[in-house]
C-alpha cells in the first residue's frame, strides 16, 4: 500500500546550530538553509518531505523576545494547513523561554511543533546538530493510522524529547544541556526510537487551532535570597504599569517572615498585581502552607506555581495577562494546567 509522506517545515530563527565555521578565517557565518540537503543528506533517508523557512535576519537567541515569538507563531498558522509538523531550529540559551510561550500560544495544537538547536556550529567536526536536527525531524514526522503522534510542543535535545514548558537549560557546555525535573522525557533516541506514549498530551478533537499573539511583558522576576532589603523589593514593586511578578522562593514556597515582606506583598496584591510564587529549586513543588514560613502567603493571596519551571511561570504570566480576566478568574487559570505545565 502506497504510503504518503508527511510534509515537515523547518523555521530557522536563529542560534549556533545555523552557523557554519568559514575555514580560511575559522569565523562563524549563518549557514543558508535552502542546501540543507547537501550538507545533511541523510535527512533525504527519513520518511518525509523537509521544506525551510528561515528568518530574515538570523536572531541570537539572547536577542530573543515576544515580538520574535508572534513571528514564529504567525509562520506555524500560516503553514499549519500544509504541513504535517514543524521543527524550530532556535539558539539554546532562550529555547525554553520561547517554546514554553508557543505551547501557550498554540492553543487545540494537533500537529508536532519541536524545537532543537546545538552546542557547536552545524559544520564542526564534533557538532550535535546533525543528530539533534535529524532526529528532530524523524519524531515530528512519526505518525500512526494516518495522525501524528506528537501533537504539542516539545523540545529536543542530546537523544531526548521533552515537553517544552517542563525544560530549563542546566548546561553551558555539556551535549546534554537541558533538563525537565519534575516531568519524564517523551521520548528517547537510541539505536530505536523509544515514545513514552503514557506521558504525551492527547490532541484535541476536531477543534481548529487558535494562536494567541497577544502577550503582556509588564512583569518581574524577583529571586529571594537572605539579605534582600525592603528598598529593593519596594521599588521592584512600584514600578509603573507592573501587573504580575513572579517571586522565586525558598524550598518548598517559603520565604522570609518579616513584617515589612509580608506587607508589601500584601499592598502590591490589594493594588491588583498578582504574585506568582515558585521555587527556586531546580525540582520540586511549591506548597503552601506547608510550613509557617509560606502559610502567611497563601492568606494574603499570592498564587502557586506549584512545580512550573521559572520559564513557563513567565511565559504563562505573560498570556494570561493579556487577557484582561478578573483576579478570581486569573487565580484560577493560573493554578490550573493548561497545555501540561502543571503536575
Amino acid at each position: 500500500m502506497y504510503k504518503i509522506k508527511p510534509n515537515i517545515l523547518l523555521i530557522y530563527t536563529g542560534g549556533t546550530i545555523g552557523m557554519v565555521r568559514d575555514p580560511e578565517t575559522g569565523s562563524l557565518r549563518v549557514f543558508d538553509f535552502k542546501n540543507l540537503l547537501d550538507k545533511i543528506p541523510e535527512l533525504q533517508q527519513l520518511e518525509c518531505h523537509v521544506k525551510t523557512f528561515s528568518f530574515k535576519e538570523p536572531i541570537d537567541s539572547s536577542n530573543m523576545n515576544p515580538n520574535y515569538w508572534v513571528q514564529i507563531a504567525d509562520i506555524i498558522e500560516s503553514h499549519y494547513s500544509t504541513f504535517d509538523g514543524f521543527v524550530v531550529l532556535h539558539g539554546s540559551d532562550t529555547m525554553s523561554y520561547t517554546s514554553s510561550a508557543l505551547s501557550f500560544m498554540l492553543e487545540n495544537l494537533a500537529k508536532p511543533v519541536i524545537f532543537t538547536g546545538s552546542q557547536l556550529p552545524i559544520g564542526d567536526l564534533r557538532t550535535d546538530a546533525k543528530e539533534n536536527l535529524i532526529t528532530a525531524v524523524e519524531l515530528a514526522s512519526l505518525h500512526t493510522d494516518g495522525k501524528p503522534v506528537i501533537t504539542e510542543v516539545c523540545l529536543y535535545f542530546e537523544y531526548k524529547l521533552y515537553r517544552a514548558n517542563r525544560t530549563t537549560k542546566i548546561n553551558a557546555e555539556n551535549f546534554e544541556a537541558f533538563a525537565s525535573s519534575n516531568y519524564p522525557e517523551l521520548a528517547e533516541s537510541g539505536v530505536h526510537l523509544k515514545i513514552n506514549y503514557q506521558y504525551l498530551l492527547k490532541a484535541p478533537v476536531n477543534l481548529p487551532l487558535k494562536v494567541h499573539k497577544t502577550l503582556d511583558t509588564n512583569i518581574a522576576l524577583i529571586k529571594l535570597f537572605p539579605g534582600i532589603t525592603e528598598t529593593f523589593l519596594k521599588t521592584i514593586l512600584n514600578t509603573p504599569h507592573i501587573k504580575g511578578v513572579i517571586l522565586e522562593t525558598f524550598g518548598a514556597g517559603n520565604c522570609m517572615t518579616e513584617r515589612w515582606f509580608i506587607d508589601l506583598l500584601k499592598e502590591a496584591i490589594l493594588k491588583g498585581i498578582y504574585i506568582i510564587n515558585i521555587t527556586q529549586c531546580i525540582a520540586g513543588s511549591v506548597n503552601m502552607g506547608q510550613y509557617e514560613t509560606s502559610s502567611q502567603l497563601k492568606e494574603i493571596g499570592v498564587i502557586s506555581g506549584r512545580d512550573m519551571t521559572t520559564e513557563s511561570a513567565i511565559c504563562k504570566l505573560m498570556h494570561i495577562l493579556s487577557e484582561g480576566i478578573s483576579y478570581k478568574e486569573f487565580k484560577t487559570k493560573y493554578e490550573m494546567s493548561l497545555h501540561g505545565e502543571l503536575s
